[in-house]
């Protein structure tokens, strides 16, 4: 297959970006997946990466139906992590297609119903979505029942012949990316990403940047390291992640290759509830996690809402006091 740039001619919300000739990025309002199969492939000769947020049903459907033809429907579905942001249409989508799900044997646990994703940490920093957002992201698991399966043991992705799946945990313990050697196309997921995830200003703008993965949701940064000196050691070609415009180039291997050489110092923060001890899970679900660092955001906001309930209760009070002197003066009436 010869080697295709990401085609940037339009990198609208919703547009399907084309990477290779097979494979079209849907970018979604703040996260991507991957329609994988060549056009007009027909039903069940493409695979879907990834399915969105819990708002991303018709976009997908409409991507989708214009690539493959109407009422085309995937042969499978592939995760690459289990978050809200990767799994909020998975559920719908897999039942109207009537399609198996594959994960990495250690998402299973948040795939079946039996364990929650270890807490957010919002005192990472790096923005207003790390500080304020996190606070408010889901995190439960959800159940797929038996239409969950664990990728093969072999590496092979389920209808995507010539790719392997690499195990790149870090962001979750069960994180995948995906890989093609012919033409070096990497899908890395959250493993890194290509735009400062944590800061609202970053994915509004959408400035092309190799960057860790999302710090709020990552729980193992020792593990998250090793992942990004995993995949920079393929040299991709491309690199298509799950938040940010996919990247290609000398640039993009040189910041990626910065990434994994000063990961310590450009990448974990400085402080954080994961930073120096990691979520401990294993094909159960989470085992343990660290106790939540000091939150002065937390301090702040609890200050601020005690602050409004104090004018609630005052102006309550006020307003009582002055119906008692109307009260009164109606009564000498």
């Amino acid at each position: 297959m010869e080697n295709t740039a990401p085609q940037r001619t339009d990198t609208r919300i919703g547009q399907p970006l084309t990477l290779a000739p097979d494979v079209a990025c849907v970018q979604l309002s703040i996260v991507n997946v991957y329609l994988v199969g060549e056009p007009l492939a027909g039903d069940r000769s493409w695979v879907l990466v990834d399915a969105g947020l819990a708002t991303s049903e018709p976009a997908i459907l409409r991507a989708a139906e214009e690539r493959f033809g109407p009422g085309s429907r995937p042969s499978a579905i592939v995760l690459t992590h289990g978050h809200f942001d990767h799994v909020g249409s998975l559920r719908r989508l897999a039942e109207r297609w009537d399609v198996p799900v594959y994960a990495h044997s250690l998402e299973m646990p948040y795939l079946t119903g039996r364990s929650d994703y270890p807490p957010p940490d919002p005192t990472v920093g790096g923005g207003a979505i790390a500080v304020l957002g996190s606070r408010t992201f889901p995190r439960h698991g959800i159940n797929l029942g038996p239409r969950v399966r664990p990728l093969p043991a072999d590496g092979s992705v389920p209808g995507m012949p010539g790719w392997l799946w690499i195990h790149t945990p870090g962001h979750t313990a069960g994180h995948v990316s995906l890989f093609r050697e012919e033409d070096r196309l990497l899908i890395a997921g959250d493993a890194f990403v290509t735009t400062r995830q944590e800061s609202v200003y970053a994915v509004m703008t959408r400035k092309q940047e190799v960057w860790r993965p999302p710090a709020y949701f990552t729980t193992d940064w020792v593990a998250a390291k090793q992942s990004v000196q995993e995949l920079a050691a393929l040299q991709p070609n491309i690199a298509a992640t799950g938040h940010g415009i996919p990247m290609t180039g000398q640039e993009m291997l040189r910041q990626l290759a910065a990434l994994a050489r000063d990961f310590d110092r450009v990448a974990v923060p400085p402080r954080g509830r994961y930073v120096r001890q990691p979520a401990l899970t294993d094909e159960h679900g989470v085992v343990s996690v660290p106790p939540p660092a000091r939150d002065p955001m937390r301090l702040l906001l609890a200050a601020g809402a005690a602050a409004a309930l104090g004018t609630m209760l005052f102006r309550g009070r006020s307003r009582g006091r002055g119906r008692r002197r109307e009260d009164r003066t109606t009564d000498r009436f």
